[in-house]
C-alpha cells in the first residue's frame, strides 16, 4: 500500500507526471499564463470599488460613477471569461494526461505475467486504472496550477494591503498566524483521512469485483446473508473514512469563518478609529494614504479575496498530494517488471511443432517446485497426453510453454530453439489453448471467435463452426453469429461456450494445440461433437492434451503420467495398462470402477 509522504510535493513523481504533459505543453503554458492573469485581475475590482466610493459617490459625481461601474462590469466580464477558459483548459489538460496514462497502464497490464494476477485482486487494478487515475487529473484541474494561482493571489493581496496602509494591514491581519496554523493542522489531518478513503475505495472495489463475479456460487449455496454481512463491514469502513474526512471539514471551516469575522472586526474598529481620530487630520501631510470609507470597503473585499483561497489551499494541497499518491500507485503498476521477458527476435512462423522440455524445474513461489526435472519430447504432428491427480503439474506445463510463467531451471524448446529466443507474441500466436473454464467477452459470437482480428473473415468463422459442428446451434440464436453472449457468455450453456472456444482455436490455425480439460464440462452429445472437432483440429498439428477422462486420450501417441511434479510413467495407453500397480493403471481402474458404481 502506498503511503502519503510528509512532503507537500513529491518532485520525482511530479516530474514523471509532467512527462505526460509534454505533448500538451502549449495548453499547459497558456493555462499557467491565464492563472497568473486571474490572480492579478482579481485585485483590480477592490481598487475600483475604493476609487468609486471615495472619488465619485461621496462627491456625488454621477458621470464618474457610471464610468467606474462600467469599468467594474468590464473587469468582471473579463474575469469570468478568463476563468472559464482557464478552468476548461486545466480540466482538458488533466483528462488528456490520464487518457495517455490509462493507455500505458492498460497496455502494461496486458503484458504482465499471470503470476502478477495470482496475488493482485482484479478490483485493485480497476481502482488503479480508474479512480487513482482520476486523482492525477485533479493535479491539473484542482491542484498544481490552481495552488500556484491561489498563492499568487494571496501574495498580491497582502502586498497591496501593506502598500495601501501598512498599519491598517498589520492590525487587520493579526489573526493570520492562527489561520495559517489551523490550515496546517487541517492539511495534516485530512491527509491521512484522504489516504484512508482511497484505501477503502480499493478494498470496496476488490470486494465487489470478486463477489459479483462469483454471484452464482453465492446463490447456489444460499450465502447471500453471510456475504451481505461481509459487504456491510467493508461498506461501514468506507463510510467511516468519509465521515472522518468530513468531520475535519466541519471543524476547519467554522474556525476560518470565526477568524475572518475577527479580521473584519479589527478592520472596522481600527479603520473607523483612524477616520474619527482628530490626530489623523493633524498628520495628513505625513500620511500618503489616509484611511477613508473607500479604503475600509476595499480592505473588506480584499479580505474576502484573501480568505477564500486560504480556505481552499489546504484542500487543494491535499488534492495535489492525493494526486501524487495516485501517481505513485499508477507508476508502481507501470514499474512492475513481472512481464514475459521479450528479448527474443525470432518470428515463430511456419513452425513444425516439435516440443522438448529438457531438465525443466518450475515453481510459482521461490523453490516450492511444482515441476521437477521434467524431460519431454513431442514430435511434430504427434499428440502428447498429460495425466495425473490434481496438483500434479499438468497445467503448469502448458503455462510455461506459453511463457505465462518463467521456468527456474532447464530449457523449453520449440523446433529445437529455446522459446526465449522467440518474440513472445509471435510464439503465442502459434499456440492455441482451449481450457475448461471458457472465457467469453460481452460481445457477439463472431467477435468472440475472431477476438476482433480483422484478418479473420466471416467466411472463415462460419467454415470453422461447421467443422466443429456448432453452426446449427449458432444459426438458431437471435442474430446468429451477431448474437451477443453477454458478460462471460452467461447466455450460453457451458457446452456451447466450449464449442465457441474450439472454433476460436480452429480459425487461428495454430501449429500447436493445447487442450486443458477441454471436454470435462460438457454433456455427452456435445462431447461427441467436440471429439470429432478435436480429431479434425489435430490433423497436421502437434497437440498437448490434459484430461481427467482417460477415455479421451487412449489414441494419444504418448501419455505422460505426472505425480507431484515428477514424471512417473511414459508410454501409450496399452503400454501403460500393462504396468502392474502403475500410476496410470491405478487411475484407469479407479475411473472404470467409479463408472461401474454409477451404472449400478
Amino acid at each position: 500500500m502506498s503511503e502519503v509522504t510528509g512532503k507537500a510535493i513529491d518532485w520525482r513523481l511530479l516530474g514523471r507526471v509532467m512527462h505526460y504533459v509534454k505533448p500538451y505543453r502549449g495548453t499547459f503554458v497558456l493555462a499557467a499564463f491565464l492563472t497568473i492573469f486571474l490572480a492579478g485581475n482579481a485585485i483590480v475590482q477592490p481598487i475600483l470599488m475604493q476609487l468609486t466610493l471615495d472619488k465619485y459617490i461621496i462627491s456625488s459625481d454621477y458621470n464618474g460613477l457610471v464610468l467606474m461601474v462600467t469599468l467594474m462590469m468590464a473587469q468582471l466580464a473579463i474575469q469570468t471569461a478568463v476563468q472559464y477558459y482557464q478552468t476548461y483548459m486545466t480540466n482538458a489538460l488533466g483528462q488528456s494526461v490520464i487518457r495517455d496514462l490509462r493507455k500505458d497502464v492498460f497496455n502494461h497490464v496486458l503484458s504482465l505475467r499471470l503470476k502478477y494476477f495470482d496475488r493482485t485482486p482484479i478490483g485493485i487494478l480497476i481502482t488503479r486504472t480508474v479512480s487513482d487515475l482520476e486523482t492525477i487529473a485533479d493535479i491539473f484541474s484542482e491542484g498544481l496550477i490552481s495552488i500556484v494561482g491561489d498563492l499568487l493571489l494571496v501574495v498580491a493581496i497582502i502586498v497591496l494591503m501593506l502598500v495601501k496602509d501598512w498599519k491598517l494591514a498589520l492590525i487587520t491581519l493579526i489573526p493570520m498566524p492562527l489561520l495559517l496554523l489551523s490550515t496546517y493542522i487541517f492539511k495534516e489531518a485530512i491527509k491521512s483521512a484522504f489516504q484512508e478513503v482511497r484505501t477503502q475505495v480499493a478494498q470496496l472495489n476488490a470486494f465487489l469485483a470478486e463477489h459479483i463475479s462469483g454471484i452464482s456460487i453465492i446463490q447456489y449455496f444460499a450465502r447471500e446473508d453471510q456475504e451481505m454481512q461481509k459487504f456491510k463491514s467493508v461498506n461501514v469502513k468506507y463510510r467511516d473514512a468519509n465521515i472522518r474526512s468530513n468531520w475535519y471539514y466541519s471543524i476547519f471551516f467554522p474556525v476560518v469563518e470565526i477568524l475572518f469575522a475577527v479580521c473584519i472586526g479589527l478592520l472596522v474598529w481600527y479603520g473607523c478609529k483612524r477616520i474619527l481620530n482628530d490626530e489623523q487630520l493633524a498628520s495628513l501631510s505625513a500620511t500618503h494614504h489616509p484611511v477613508t470609507p473607500g479604503v475600509i470597503l476595499e480592505y473588506i473585499v480584499l479580505l474576502n479575496l484573501l480568505f477564500r483561497p486560504i480556505r481552499q489551499l489546504a484542500d487543494k494541497f491535499n488534492t495535489l498530494q492525493m494526486g501524487m499518491v495516485g501517481a505513485d500507485r499508477i507508476f508502481r503498476v507501470l514499474d512492475t517488471d513481472e512481464v514475459a521477458v521479450n528479448t527474443g527476435t525470432l518470428r515463430a512462423a511456419n513452425l513444425r511443432g516439435e516440443i522438448s522440455f529438457e531438465h525443466v524445474w518450475f515453481a510459482y513461489n521461490d523453490e516450492n517446485w511444482v515441476l521437477k526435472d521434467i524431460n519431454l519430447h513431442v514430435e511434430p504432428g504427434k499428440t502428447l497426453a498429460l495425466v495425473g491427480a490434481t496438483g500434479a503439474g499438468k497445467s503448469s506445463t502448458i503455462n510455461i510453454l506459453n511463457r505465462f510463467y518463467e521456468i527456474g531451471k532447464g530449457v523449453v524448446k520449440v523446433d529445437g530453439i529455446d522459446i526465449r529466443e522467440y518474440e513472445v507474441g509471435s510464439l503465442r500466436r502459434q499456440i492455441a489453448t482451449v481450457i475448461q473454464d471458457v472465457f467469453l467477452f460481452t460481445d457477439t459470437i463472431a467477435n468472440n471467435i475472431s477476438l476482433n482480428n480483422p484478418d479473420i473473415t466471416r467466411e472463415q468463422i462460419v467454415t470453422a463452426a461447421k467443422e466443429v459442428g456448432a453452426h446449427e446451434f449458432i444459426e438458431r440464436l437471435p442474430g446468429g453469429y451477431d448474437y451477443n453472449v453477454m458478460e462471460r457468455g452467461s447466455t450460453l450453456s457451458s457446452g456451447q461456450a466450449q464449442l465457441i472456444s474450439f472454433i476460436r482455436a480452429l480459425v487461428y490455425n495454430p501449429a500447436i494445440l493445447v487442450l486443458d480439460e477441454a471436454t470435462s464440462s460438457v454433456d455427452t452429445e456435445t462431447e461427441i461433437l467436440i471429439q470429432n472437432a478435436i480429431y479434425k483440429l489435430m490433423q497436421g498439428r502437434t497437440a498437448i492434451v490434459i484430461a481427467h477422462r482417460l477415455s479421451t486420450i487412449q489414441n494419444a501417441d504418448k501419455i505422460v503420467v505426472l505425480d507431484h511434479g515428477e514424471i512417473k510413467e511414459v508410454g501409450t495407453h496399452q503400454e501403460l495398462l500393462k504396468i502392474e500397480h502403475g500410476y496410470y493403471r491405478k487411475l484407469y481402474d479407479l475411473q472404470f470402477n467409479s463408472a461401474g458404481i454409477v451404472k449400478s
